[in-house]
């Protein structure tokens, strides 16, 4: 066996035991959350020597999009979790959000962002993200459905990179298999779809039957921006606690494994 798919074989064996009703299954949040609350979502530690070397999850909080906080906290807290549990990165277990123009911005290397659909940004909001994008960063955009949201991500986009083209990434793509090999482009619903659909076979929103994974690359071929179209792997995340058929069907099988993808890829080209 190749020891990328060794790797991803004994990750996905301890995966499945830890989901078989141990650690933290039942755990799941019903009501609003609030800032600080990590909803039993333990802290680890890591070397108290390296305090700064570790990932960290940034939510992005751009000025004129109002839906940039939704399934805040509970998705960046159990993705930090599932990404120190399942690899051997060192993860802060406090993940933060950024307003674009934060200065900070430029220490954090991955930026994740959501409900693109609504998106607007400011000019200067686009040239910072442009200027980070290209001194190294990673941009992922989760979680938008149909072609109007599509079309409004892609002009967003166009304003960051208006001379670079969005190419559809296929599943031969190595982000597809950086850890866990995934036969499918995941498109995940929101578990209020998921649960219908068990019963009709619909997992999608607003007409959006396919899952898309699309790509920003710089002039050098390294991916810059990951877009997922129609999917929702911020649900998959976030509502892993509250159903055994949605986390057995698609947060496990699917979100955890694509999103740990998306950052060991990001992290290591």
């Amino acid at each position: 066996m190749k020891p990328a798919l060794a790797i991803a074989s004994f990750l996905l064996c301890a995966f499945v035991a830890d989901s078989s009703g141990q650690g933290r299954w039942g755990r799941g949040r019903r009501g609003e959350p609030s800032l600080g609350d990590r909803n039993g979502v333990e802290r680890w530690h890591n070397d108290p020597r390296f305090p700064d070397d570790t990932f960290r999850f940034v939510r992005l909080r751009p000025e004129n999009h109002y839906k940039w906080a939704t399934d805040y906290p509970d998705s960046d807290l159990n993705f930090s979790f599932r990404l120190q549990q399942m690899t051997a990165i060192r993860v802060n277990p406090e993940p933060i959000i950024l307003p674009i123009l934060d200065p900070e911005l430029k220490k954090y290397p991955f930026l994740y962002t959501l409900e693109t659909g609504s998106l607007d940004l400011t000019e200067e909001e686009a040239k910072i993200l442009r200027e980070h994008l290209l001194n190294g960063g990673f941009l992922m955009i989760d979680d938008f459905w149909g072609d109007d949201e599509w079309e409004n991500t892609r002009d967003q986009m166009k304003k960051v990179f208006p001379d670079l083209a969005i190419k559809e990434l296929e599943l031969d793509h190595p982000i597809f298999s950086t850890v866990f090999p995934l036969k499918v482009k995941p498109q995940i619903p929101a578990i209020e779809v998921a649960l219908r659909g068990r019963y009709t076979g619909v997992f999608w929103e607003k007409g959006a039957r396919g899952a898309h994974f699309h790509g920003i690359f710089d002039q050098k071929g390294r991916l810059m921006v990951i877009i997922c179209q129609n999917t929702d792997l911020g649900d998959g995340w976030e509502r892993e606690g509250e159903d055994p058929y949605y986390f057995a069907e698609f947060s496990e099988k699917l979100a955890f494994p694509m999103g740990i993808n998306i950052v060991v890829y990001s992290m290591t080209h």
